[in-house]
C-alpha cells in the first residue's frame, strides 16, 4: 500500500492489510522493535526544523525553539527511552505454580505479547508528541500502528504523512489525515487499542465508537487542573512557577493550571507576584514572537465568551501584562486572571485550555480539598507548600491522574513512570514500563507437569464417599 490517505475506505483497507501482516508475521524480535524505534527517532533528527516551522505556521505563531523542546524533544526522550529498555521489559515473567503441581515440576509464567495494530489520535496543541510518545510503547510492546494527526493543524498533520511514507511501509506504521468526520470513523474501526488525546466530552464518544468493537482505549483528557497554595508556601516562587506554566503553549496544555486556591489574606500579594513574574517573561503581548497564538478564532472566541461572561457576572478580572483589543487576525492574547467569580460560571465549568486563570480564595486548605473533590477528576494537581502534614493531607484527601509539588506540569516529563487520567481525565497511561505493558496482552502460560494424581486422590467421577468431606475440610478461614 502507499500514498496519502484521507478516506474511510483507505483506512479499513489499510488497518485490515496491517492485521493480516501482523498475523502473518508472527513474533516480533526486540532488533525489529529497537529498528522501528530507531527510524522515527531519525525522521524526527532529520525533519525537526521543518516540523518546527509547520506548527509555528498552524498556530500563527508558536515560537520554534518550544515547539523542538516540547515536541521533537519530548517525543525523542519517550523513544529512546523506549528503545533502551524494551528488552528488559518484554522477558516472561515467572509465576509460581499452585500446590500440589508446583512439587511435581509444573511451570508458569506471564509473557508479553503485541495486540496488532494500534491507533492514536494525536492533538494540536502537542501535535508531535501526542502521537510519537503513545506511539514509543506500542513499538515497544510489537505492535503496528495508525496515526491520525489533528486537523486543526493541518500543515503538521501533512508534514508527518509525508516524512512517515518516506521511511516506513504503511503495513508497520501508516498515518491518515482528514476532517472530524474521518476522525468519528476513525474511533469506530476494530483496531486492538485506540489511544485519543483531547477532550472528555470527545472520549466520551471514542469510548462508545470503541465499545462497539470491544475496542480497549487509553484516553488522556484533561479537566480543570488545580494548584492549592498553602501558607507555608513562599508565595513568590509559586506565582513565578504558575505564571511559566500559564505562559506555556498559551495556556493550551492538557496539564496547564486552570484553578488556583489562595488564602484569602494572601490573595493580593499572590496577584502582585504574578503580575511582576508575568510580565518579565512576557513584557509585551502584541506583536511579541515569544508569546503563542491562540491555535485559531475558535478557540479564541470559546476562551473569550468565558471571560465576557464571568465579567458579566461580575467577577474581577486582571489583564498581564496588559488589556489587547481583540483582533481576530493577530491571536496572542495577555493572560486574564479571573478572581473569585460565580461558581456557576462558564470559566468555572470548562477546561480553560488558554490564556486564563482562575484565582479563588479559601480560608482553610479543606475547604479549597472539597471543592476539588465535588469537580471532576482533574488530570494534574498541583500543590506548593513547605508543611509536610499539609502536603500529605492534600496528597491523601484528593484524586488526580499526576501531581507535581512545589512547580507545575513537571510530572509528565518523567519517562519511567506512567502517565495518564483518571475518571473523567481518562484512563490508562503511556511512559515507561507501564506504557509497554498497556500496550500489550499479559498472557498466562501453565506448563503441568507429565504426572496427573487428580483420579489416584478421587477428584475426578466417579466420586467416592470421602470426596466432599475432603472438600468441605479445606474450607476454612487460614
Amino acid at each position: 500500500m502507499s500514498g496519502a490517505i484521507s478516506s474511510v475506505e483507505g483506512l479499513s483497507a489499510l488497518l485490515s492489510a496491517q492485521k493480516a501482516a501482523f498475523i502473518a508475521a508472527g513474533a516480533v524480535s526486540a532488533a525489529e522493535r529497537k529498528a522501528r524505534i530507531q527510524r522515527v527517532i531519525d525522521l524526527l533528527v532529520q525533519h525537526h526544523m521543518a516540523l518546527a516551522e509547520a506548527m509555528d505556521a498552524d498556530f500563527g505563531g508558536r515560537p520554534q525553539g518550544y515547539s523542538l523542546m516540547n515536541d521533537v524533544l519530548g517525543s525523542l526522550g519517550s523513544l529512546k527511552h523506549a528503545r533502551d529498555r524494551l528488552e528488559g521489559w518484554m522477558g516472561d515473567e515467572s509465576r509460581p505454580a499452585f500446590f500440589p503441581y508446583d512439587q511435581m515440576g509444573a511451570e508458569a509464567w506471564v509473557m508479553y505479547q503485541p495486540k496488532g495494530t494500534v491507533g492514536i489520535i494525536g492533538t494540536w496543541n502537542a501535535p508531535l508528541f501526542t502521537l510519537f510518545s503513545p506511539l514509543a510503547c506500542a513499538l515497544a510492546a510489537g505492535n503496528r500502528a495508525i496515526l491520525k494527526p489533528s486537523e486543526v493543524v493541518p500543515r503538521t498533520a501533512q508534514l508527518v504523512a509525508e516524512i512517515f511514507a518516506e521511511a516506513f511501509d504503511p503495513l508497520e506504521v501508516g498515518v491518515v489525515t482528514g476532517g472530524a468526520d474521518l476522525a468519528q470513523v476513525f474511533t469506530a474501526q476494530p483496531f486492538d487499542h485506540l489511544v485519543f488525546t483531547g477532550s472528555t466530552a470527545v472520549g466520551k464518544s471514542v469510548m462508545r465508537n470503541a465499545a462497539e468493537n470491544l475496542v480497549p482505549v487509553t484516553l488522556e483528557l484533561g479537566g480543570k487542573s488545580p494548584v492549592i497554595i498553602g501558607r507555608s508556601a513562599d508565595l513568590a516562587n509559586a506565582a513565578s512557577r504558575i505564571a511559566i506554566g500559564k505562559a506555556t503553549n498559551g495556556g493550551q496544555i492538557c496539564i496547564s493550571p486552570d484553578v488556583v486556591y489562595v488564602p484569602r489574606e494572601r490573595l493580593e500579594d499572590f496577584l502582585a507576584a504574578l503580575a511582576s513574574t508575568y510580565g518579565e517573561l512576557n513584557p509585551t503581548v502584541a506583536g511579541n514572537p515569544d508569546v503563542v497564538a491562540v491555535v485559531n478564532a475558535r478557540h479564541l472566541a470559546r476562551v473569550e465568551g468565558y471571560l465576557q461572561q464571568a465579567q458579566a457576572a461580575g467577577a474581577r478580572i486582571l489583564s498581564l501584562p496588559e488589556t489587547l483589543a481583540a483582533d481576530p487576525e493577530n491571536r496572542r492574547r495577555p493572560l486574564q486572571v479571573v478572581i473569585d467569580p460565580p461558581r456557576d460560571s462558564q470559566i468555572m465549568q470548562e477546561e480553560i485550555f488558554g490564556p486564563a486563570l482562575v484565582l479563588l480564595s479559601y480560608d482553610e486548605v479543606d475547604q479549597a480539598i472539597a471543592d476539588i473533590n465535588a469537580r471532576p477528576r482533574p488530570l494534574a494537581l498541583y500543590y506548593f507548600g513547605e508543611d509536610a502534614e499539609e502536603q500529605r493531607h492534600v496528597l491523601e484527601h484528593t484524586l488526580s491522574g499526576g501531581v507535581t509539588l512545589n512547580d507545575v506540569m513537571m510530572h509528565p516529563a518523567l519517562h519511567d513512570a506512567p502517565f495518564g487520567g483518571v475518571g473523567a481525565s481518562g484512563m490508562g497511561h503511556y511512559h515507561g514500563r507501564e506504557g509497554f505493558i498497556e500496550f500489550s496482552h499479559m498472557r498466562t502460560v501453565f506448563k503441568s507437569p507429565a504426572y496427573d494424581p487428580r483420579r489416584e486422590w478421587g477428584m475426578l467421577p466417579p466420586y467416592g464417599e470421602h470426596y466432599l468431606a475432603a472438600m468441605a475440610a479445606q474450607v476454612t478461614r487460614d
